[in-house]
């Protein structure tokens, strides 16, 4: 890049090419290092990621159940894995009657409506379909406990976690935007000073264009890359829920194939390479939402896929 100097598009509310240039540098044996002793980083085997993701949500679940102690969960959706976690609740007998789980945003239009719990592609829909109605009906808890941002209840949406003493844990993974969550980087409905930003509460937020694009490549839309089948807003827990959970658990292994000039290469990368190292090695900062994970208590999980360097390769350059 030394002969072609270029600035950052406008689209990317992150512009310190600096700071981007470092955090790309930095190697897999590197990834985990973190000066926030309290920051877990861990890597792990791509063919690991999914089950250890079901064996950690459950063993939650079984231990608070045990302990006969409420847990309140934010979760991200949509999740199909959520109905192996179903499984083991059922196999074990685990009696969810304590269980809160609040999804972390849903779908919104234009005009800032939430979508309805009744739209297949919603999160609250897949969040009930997936995990809640799969559950054996002596160990479900009560429905009201599966909450999802609503028209009706999105005014209260921070107070009713509050209320129950604030998430216990707060799950999610790190969008290609920076999000965490859908606060969303750049946005005019999450814009102050970073300690006006991590007092912020739930909000109807503008999606910025990356995560539009991540959306339209995920199965729900049949990973086409059809952006007009993404809603144009949603609604989101805030800066302020994230810091309030007691522990964040960020789970990190988007991969897509890579197959260069049709060699059958069963080769994967990943487009959370970069973005991961960003929000957990640069500044913590509202250009950059996930890098709230830098703030208290916080596991992280990447797959050997998304910790590998950053490195070019010319798949169109033939010699």
């Amino acid at each position: 890049m030394k002969d072609f100097k270029f600035g950052i598009s406008k689209w990317a509310p992150f512009q310190d090419k600096e700071v981007c240039e470092r955090v790309r540098n930095i190697k897999r044996e590197d990834i985990t290092k973190h000066a926030n002793p309290d920051l877990k980083i861990t890597v792990v085997k791509d063919y690991d990621f999914t089950f250890l993701r079901v064996q950690d949500i459950f063993l939650r679940i079984k231990k608070a159940s045990e302990e006969e102690k409420r847990l309140v969960l934010i979760l991200p959706q949509q999740d199909p894995m959520l109905s192996r976690v179903a499984y083991l609740i059922n196999k074990h007998k685990v009696n969810c009657k304590d269980l809160y789980t609040f999804n972390m945003d849903e779908w919104a239009d234009e005009d800032g409506n939430i979508a309805p719990e009744t739209y297949p592609y919603g999160f609250l829909y897949a969040m009930k379909h997936n995990f809640y109605y799969k559950l054996d009906k002596d160990l479900r808890p009560s429905e009201d406990q599966i909450v999802g941002p609503t028209d009706k209840n999105f005014k209260d949406y921070g107070k009713m976690i509050e209320d129950l003493g604030g998430a216990d844990v707060s799950y999610g993974g790190i969008g290609w935007s920076g999000h965490n969550a859908f606060i969303e980087p750049g946005a005019e409905e999450f814009e102050g000073s970073l300690e006006e930003w991590k007092k912020m509460g739930p909000r109807i937020v503008t999606l910025n264009p990356f995560t539009i694009a991540q959306s339209s490549l995920e199965a729900d839309v049949g990973s086409s890359g059809d952006w007009s089948a993404i809603p144009p807003r949603a609604a989101t827990i805030g800066p302020a829920q994230v810091i309030g959970a007691k522990l964040r658990c960020s789970w990190n292994g988007f991969t897509i194939p890579w197959n260069p000039l049709s060699m059958g290469s069963s080769l994967s990368t990943s487009w959370q390479r970069f973005t991961v190292r960003l929000a957990l090695h640069g500044p913590i900062t509202p250009k950059v939402p996930a890098s709230i994970l830098q703030i208290g208590r916080t596991n992280v999980f990447i797959t050997e896929t998304v910790a590998q360097d950053i490195k070019p390769v010319r798949t169109w350059l033939v010699e």
